[in-house]
């Protein structure tokens, strides 16, 4: 038996240990504490995969695919390096329209394949083509208008317009109508070009009406849609790899994204058609019931002392903290606090920030050790014992309202409850409310002292007043 005999068992062996591979890598990704070596994993899978399926004899031109390897390789290494941790959503965001992106133009390059040589065209594989321009279109402009959303191209806010609704749906029934007059009739080119422009339109269509609060569940979304996308296009060239790697993509994508509408206690059909998650306003410093209140202020000397002198403080980051940089500050803070007998934690709460895990992300990069980085379960029991509770630009994980308002849009979110805190410290630039619309009525209570400006600032104030103590 020589070795082109041995080829085909070989190459189904090394998908075999790829696969394996893949597994185990997105097992260790759910612990920050593994979470490096499973994705370093998962990227030798890939790596068993690609020179694999290299190894077919469909390749044809091993030039061109060299070429690929070395553009993309360079694009995406610089890319990675010049990124601030603060865009990595909207990195996340354009990988998941190029993955989108790659799934459509398979499925159109092997129609365009089997009708030029012609080829006999199955119903089953009209059927995965069009799947693969369906859900790869929708990936590819959904996550470019998400994208545009964190970016600040496009407004944070719902774009609504009347019968919005009606018309997405009239959209998709026109496209079904336009996959069954395919299926029929495959030769026809203009049906099948409209079926692109309308997967297109769609993802628009779609994302549009989600306000930018709401992009952490979206982007988690469009990652599942991506990798239902490389599993039709695996179904459309035939590789088993392909079907494998998208199925346990779409598969923890769809797991992800329900467990964060959990934690927002919202349904994915709430997110998707609400019209809910406007960027929140400035603000009048009013509760979600519009009654005026006051709020108590201190300077960095005040909450210097108040941090230095207790025996237990927990930081809760939110996506304030992100987007002023201000992780390696506050690193700088709580090592400061710990050399002065401080117990220190973090609080992490599973919608903080702009994409599935975004504190985790930032603190990581700072070195923050993983033990200090306490879920929401962990935590909460904790905060009666704890003396002070330090909020650095979180909003709606913090407000109280969400345990008994009912006329509260976070009614019923779970929370960090820091509220029960001995003290709370929130470092915030205003009084503006989070994506929810409605003020935190937090910033109100008796225990509760605002220190206003931006947070890498007001850390590295605070860190300077810490050291005089």
């Amino acid at each position: 038996m020589n070795w082109t005999e041995f080829l085909p068992t070989g190459i189904q062996l090394s998908y075999l240990v790829a696969a394996s591979l893949f597994i185990v890598g997105l097992k260790q990704l759910g612990s920050p504490a593994t979470a490096r070596q499973g994705n370093q994993l998962a990227a030798v899978g890939m790596l068993i995969a690609v020179v694999a399926t290299l190894l077919e004899q469909q390749v044809l031109n091993y030039t061109m695919i060299l070429v690929g390897i070395v553009v993309g390789s360079v694009i995406g290494a610089i890319a990675a390096y010049r990124v601030a941790m603060t865009a990595m959503p909207q990195m996340v965001g354009i990988f998941n329209g190029l993955g989108g992106a790659a799934s459509a133009l398979v499925a159109i390059a092997e129609f365009w394949r089997l009708l030029s040589f012609h080829l006999p065209l199955s119903t089953t594989a009209l059927i995965t083509i069009i799947l693969g321009v369906l859900i790869g279109g929708v990936t590819l402009t959904g996550s470019f208008v998400a994208f545009g959303k964190l970016q600040g191209i496009l407004p944070g806010a719902p774009l609504l317009f009347p019968l919005q609704q009606p018309l997405n749906a009239l959209l998709l029934v026109a496209f079904l109508v336009g996959s069954v007059f395919f299926c029929i009739d495959p030769s026809n080119l203009p049906i099948f070009l409209g079926l692109i422009v309308a997967s297109l339109i769609l993802g628009v269509a779609v994302v549009i009406p989600i306000g930018g609060g709401d992009m952490p569940v979206v982007i988690s979304l469009l990652n599942s849609y991506s990798g239902l996308a490389a599993a039709a296009a695996g179904f459309v060239v035939n590789n088993n790899m392909l079907i494998i790697a998208g199925a346990l993509v779409g598969a923890s994508g769809i797991i992800l994204t329900n467990i964060m509408c959990k934690a927002m206690n919202r349904s994915i059909f709430n997110v998707l058609f609400a019209g809910f998650g406007s960027e929140g306003g400035s603000g009048a410093a009013s509760t979600s019931v519009g009654t005026q209140q006051t709020v108590k202020s201190i300077d960095p000397e005040e909450g210097a002392m108040m941090l230095g002198y207790a025996r237990s403080v927990v930081i809760i980051p939110g996506y304030g903290m992100a987007v002023a940089q201000a992780q390696h500050t506050v690193k700088e803070l709580v090592d400061q606090l710990e050399s002065m007998g401080v117990e220190v934690k973090y609080a992490i709460h599973p919608v903080a920030g702009r994409m599935p895990g975004h504190m985790n992300v930032l603190l990581a990069e700072a070195n923050v050790p993983y033990p200090q980085l306490c879920d929401m379960d962990d935590i909460n029991p904790q905060f009666e014992q704890t003396d002070v509770a330090l909020i650095i630009g979180a909003n709606d994980v913090v407000n109280p309202a969400a345990r008994h308002d009912k006329s509260s849009p976070i009614y019923g979110m779970p929370i960090l409850e820091v509220d029960k805190a001995k003290h709370a410290i929130v470092i915030k630039r205003g009084m503006g409310t989070g994506f929810s619309g409605v003020q935190n009525e937090l910033f109100f209570q008796d225990k509760t002292l605002m220190l206003f400006g931006g947070a890498k600032d007001v850390v590295a104030k605070l860190t300077a007043e810490v050291k005089q103590l």
